[in-house]
């Protein structure tokens, strides 16, 4: 049976989250961080708090965003299992994609992704168009679905996958996730591997 694998990326594919690491410009990394913590741990919606973190950053050219996040650490293991699979590996992310196709690209997934949206003027995003909903990217394939991530957003994601997989190399899995999740890996060349051989099956 075919697989599809679906990523997170923040955390997951990316050795940070993304928008504290962007917030640290304008001097709001500890606000930041605090609700995308807060967010990972199920303690506050998404959509409220991605909200909140957009408009915090909304005053930065998207541009700029755009080239910081293109140079964020990457997890090069799964980079490599992404590109060498790219026919059945997706990311999924509630990132803008204003924001992260140039990421998209530099690792060669530009047309493997979803994403939030938004609509930008004068290099400024002037509102989200779209959140995108995790589980409803399952819904699109009718293949098997192995599901990576981190964070209590993920949770829905792994629930409606055929198989969980919680990744914890970059920061403690979040709760919730544990309890949905088939397996959690702590170490990124483990998971790499792990993966490979559930391809091999």
């Amino acid at each position: 049976m075919k697989k599809i694998f679906l990523f997170d990326l923040d955390s997951t594919i990316t050795k940070e989250e993304i928008l504290p690491s962007i917030s640290k410009s304008i001097n709001k990394e500890d606000e930041m961080r605090k609700l995308t913590e807060m967010t990972m741990m199920g303690e506050i919606s998404f959509e409220e708090s991605f909200k909140s973190r957009v408009d915090m950053l909304k005053d930065i050219p998207v541009s700029e965003v755009a080239e910081k996040i293109s140079n964020i650490s990457l997890n090069q293991e799964l980079v490599k299992f992404l590109n060498k699979h790219k026919d059945i590996c997706y990311i999924v992310t509630g990132n803008l994609d204003v924001w992260i196709d140039k990421l998209m690209k530099k690792i060669g997934m530009e047309n493997n992704y979803f994403c939030s949206k938004a609509s930008v003027s004068n290099n400024k995003i002037t509102k989200i168009s779209k959140i995108l909903q995790k589980d409803e990217v399952v819904a699109k394939f009718k293949d098997y679905i192995v599901a990576i991530g981190d964070g209590s957003n993920d949770y829905k994601l792994l629930e409606k996958a055929n198989l969980g997989v919680a990744f914890g190399g970059v920061r403690n899995i979040a709760p919730s996730l544990l309890e949905v999740c088939d397996y959690a890996i702590y170490d990124e060349k483990r998971l790499a591997e792990f993966l490979e051989r559930l391809i091999e099956e």
